[in-house]
């Protein structure tokens, strides 16, 4: 299989055979030891799609794990998250052999139908993480994780009755909110790199807003910024979120109220120029948002420097 085909697996036990593995014990949910899973050349050159979660935490893997275009080096324990539908690839950097450990919890969809996790896993934002953004993970939180799967492992191998699933799915949804808690000690604790994220921010809107064709660029879209700062949307705002209270969207309005406060204050261009030359189309938005942030109109807010 040549390295950019795309390889689709449909459902956990066809994973299963891809790698070699035992059929599962349950076809929606599986947990799989990475320690003792087959690493080959056909798949280290394959980039594949499921049609199920995959939760991993993995160490020793030699290799360049791909997200879209994101890369990761796994030389430290971590921890990522795939949705369905979402292309994940394998590059080998070198052929020598390290200690694996480690493992892929799957899940698929199926399995959530007519619970409550159906819906609300869609509202954990690092299923939309690239792997550059990875969970990294301390000693304890790492035990706490698997701790829980410990308990899932036991729910699907030895005690299958008719509480079973409820339980696996609440252990399921106790992993994601640590995971959530962890991702948001991330943020904190991360403290250098997520500044130069805040500072890159900063430059990046203040240089939007100087240039001279927003007329014909627009008002910066999130998925402009996160994409110029090399993070996915959700990852950004959720960094920013943690740091200073107010998502992506917030940072980019913010600025653009202080320059136009700017140009109100010390231009006498009109309310419509000033919107237009920021990169509104209708004057009304413009205005609407200004009294949202300001509680005054912009004429009420140039009154003040007549």
């Amino acid at each position: 299989m040549s390295k950019n085909q795309i390889k689709k697996i449909n459902t956990i036990s066809e994973f299963h055979r891809f790698k070699g593995l035992q059929p599962p014990k349950h076809p929606l949910i599986s947990i799989i030891d990475y320690g003792t899973m087959e690493c080959s050349t056909e798949v280290n050159s394959t980039n594949l799609v499921f049609d199920f979660y995959n939760i991993s935490i993995k160490r020793g893997i030699n290799a360049k794990l791909k997200y879209g275009q994101q890369q990761y080096d796994f030389d430290e324990g971590v921890m990522f998250f795939l949705a369905p539908n979402q292309v994940f690839g394998i590059e080998p950097i070198s052929h020598t052999e390290e200690k694996r450990s480690g493992w892929m919890l799957l899940i698929h969809p199926d399995f959530l139908w007519n619970s409550s996790l159906a819906n609300s896993i869609k509202q954990y934002g690092f299923f939309d993480y690239s792997l550059s953004e990875a969970l990294f993970l301390s000693d304890t939180e790492e035990g706490i994780l698997n701790g829980i799967i410990e308990n899932i492992i036991r729910e699907t191998n030895e005690n299958i009755d008719q509480f079973s699933q409820k339980i696996v799915l609440s252990q399921i949804e106790t992993l994601l909110n640590y995971s959530d808690r962890f991702y948001k000690r991330q943020f904190i604790t991360r403290e250098k790199s997520n500044h130069q994220v805040l500072s890159q921010l900063e430059t990046l809107l203040n240089e939007y807003f100087s240039s001279e064709d927003l007329i014909d660029k627009g008002l910066p879209t999130v998925q402009f910024v996160a994409r110029s700062l090399n993070v996915t949307p959700n990852y950004l705002s959720g960094l920013l979120k943690s740091l200073t209270g107010l998502n992506t969207r917030q940072h980019i309005q913010l600025k653009l109220i202080e320059k136009a406060k700017e140009k109100l204050s010390t231009t006498n261009l009109s309310v419509s120029e000033i919107a237009y030359g920021l990169g509104f189309e209708h004057v009304q938005s413009f205005s609407k948002l200004f009294k949202t942030k300001t509680n005054q109109s912009p004429l009420e807010f140039r009154a003040r420097f007549d």
